[in-house]
């Protein structure tokens, strides 16, 4: 495996009297495209949370290239970029407007210029200067992605990144991560309930089971150890009974 980016350790956290991940080691490696998943209420977004420096665990550790999320979370929030379930943009401004006033929060230099150019890359110049509060689902998550890119994240996180989405978006957030994934070099986490995309997309996947991770490898070698089952949706729900 190539130098892990993203470390997990013994993370706990705990809701009250309800704990909602339990020990959970992990490592990613750079370059990696991984895919997080496991039924609702698993503990995949709380996971996520902790490693967007927005919760902090309630034990053990969790970094990203080396940096602790809660002790070293400024450089932590350098390093990454994040997608949430629930884009948040000013609907009265444009893309460009919303992608500048973001840059600009993340300290990029030359904000307007990183918009531009960001937009470009992404194929969605013809969108800059449309006001976001008449987007569709898919025009609202391109954008939401500029916003998690504009900064040049070496992380990216993406939380249920195809919910919502017709086939056309969801192919066209397949051929993104690829491009991210390819052009910048950039690490993936990617939570999702979408199992065929796992399989198009992913290099690696986890599964998580009521705040265990149950599962952990590469897509090839999860291929390799269930040959007989028809489709990953059929090996998701192997390996849960596995554990059970």
């Amino acid at each position: 495996m190539s130098e892990p980016v993203i470390e997990l350790q013994g993370l706990q956290h705990r809701y009250d009297t309800d704990l909602v991940l339990r020990d959970v080691d992990l490592s990613i490696g750079e370059g990696e495209i991984f895919g997080f998943l496991g039924h609702n209420g698993a503990g995949k977004t709380t996971a996520m949370n902790i490693l967007t420096t927005l919760l902090e665990p309630t034990g053990g550790t969790a970094t990203i290239c080396g940096y602790d999320v809660v002790t070293d979370r400024r450089e932590v929030t350098r390093l990454i970029g994040y997608l949430p379930a629930d884009v948040r943009m000013y609907g009265h401004m444009s893309a460009a407007e919303n992608l500048e006033f973001l840059a600009k929060l993340s300290g990029v230099p030359d904000a307007r210029a990183a918009a531009r150019e960001t937009l470009e890359y992404l194929g969605c110049a013809d969108l800059a200067k449309r006001r976001v509060g008449t987007f569709s689902t898919g025009m609202r998550q391109r954008i939401g992605i500029a916003q998690a890119i504009v900064h040049r994240p070496h992380v990216l996180f993406l939380d249920e990144p195809t919910s919502g989405l017709d086939p056309m978006g969801v192919r066209q957030l397949r051929e993104t991560v690829l491009q991210l994934n390819r052009d910048l070099g950039m690490t993936v986490f990617m939570n999702t309930h979408q199992l065929n995309e796992v399989s198009k997309v992913c290099t690696t996947i986890g599964v998580l089971n009521h705040g265990e991770l149950i599962y952990n490898d590469s897509i090839e070698a999860t291929m390799r150890r269930f040959p007989d089952e028809a489709s990953l949706e059929d090996i998701y729900v192997r390996v849960g009974d596995l554990a059970s």
